[in-house]
């Protein structure tokens, strides 16, 4: 039997689409497609095991200071502005995640009010002031700040008003991208200059993982799912450490568990004088 046409092989598919197609290895469409969701894969599994490899060290001090900071009845403050808001919502209020964990969040610096808003703010000196004077960070306290870039006034001003108020300041960034781009912030620092941890998420410049066939552009970003990574790694080896020394810390479950709701309600209410939002 003769091979079908170009035309018949992807149906409702713009012909122009399916030529291009022709010049991926010619392989079938879903055969050549299917190999980028491999390709990010493996990128995405190469960057994670890079993280337990090579920022063991980092990630060891970030653990340290959050169980000392649980211990001693602190809590762990985590902020971001675009996409990097992601990992503030990841930890607060999460089944499976530290009740102490406080998200610092503001509508203008996410996406769901206005995308390009949050970009021109996150460039602001003295927002970062604005928005933590709602926020009673001080010694002892711990306060991750995640940004792809860390060059930005906004993440750049958490971690030194953090510091300033005895805070523990923690960055989670890319350092190939950062080390490629100058300061927007009138010191001239970037994000991982100015923190006292720093962890890479070895990201991209750019971000974006994966070059794709036909596209100037590159896809596949991987900060989020780094970030994640770091911040879910950091907090269950924080609570270990102190479950090993007897100290039991209160961790959220599933309010979505058949018969949790109660215990998850009370939990609301044991933290909700202290953490924002609940």
């Amino acid at each position: 039997m003769g091979g079908r046409r170009c035309g018949e092989l992807v149906p409702r598919r713009p012909l122009s689409i399916c030529r291009r197609n022709q010049g991926l290895n010619h392989r079938p469409w879903g055969v050549a497609l299917s190999q980028l969701r491999e390709e990010f894969r493996d990128r995405i599994v190469s960057i994670l095991d890079r993280i337990v490899a090579d920022e063991n060290g980092a990630m060891d001090r970030a653990r340290d200071v959050v169980a000392t900071a649980l211990e001693a009845n602190r809590l762990v403050y985590v902020a971001g502005s675009g996409h990097s808001h992601i990992l503030a919502e990841e930890v607060y209020y999460r089944a499976g995640g530290i009740a102490a964990a406080q998200a610092v969040l503001d509508p203008n610096l996410m996406l769901h009010t206005g995308a390009r808003r949050s970009t021109l703010l996150e460039r602001v000196e003295g927002y970062a002031e604005v928005i933590l004077s709602d926020y009673p960070i001080g010694r002892g306290d711990v306060i991750f700040v995640a940004s792809n870039s860390g060059r930005n006034a906004y993440p750049i001003e958490l971690a030194l008003i953090g510091k300033e108020r005895g805070a523990t300041t923690i960055a989670i960034t890319s350092l190939e991208h950062s080390r490629k781009t100058s300061s927007r912030h009138t010191t001239g620092k970037r994000l991982f200059e100015v923190a006292d941890i720093v962890i890479d998420n070895f990201g991209a410049y750019g971000d974006a993982a994966m070059q794709i066939p036909g596209r100037i552009e590159r896809m596949g970003p991987t900060s989020t799912i780094a970030g994640v990574f770091i911040l879910n790694a950091i907090m269950a080896e924080a609570v270990a450490q102190l479950a090993g020394r007897g100290v039991m810390v209160d961790v959220y479950k599933s309010a979505n568990m058949q018969g949790q709701e109660a215990a998850a309600e009370a939990m609301i209410k044991r933290w909700q004088s202290r953490i924002k939002g609940l």
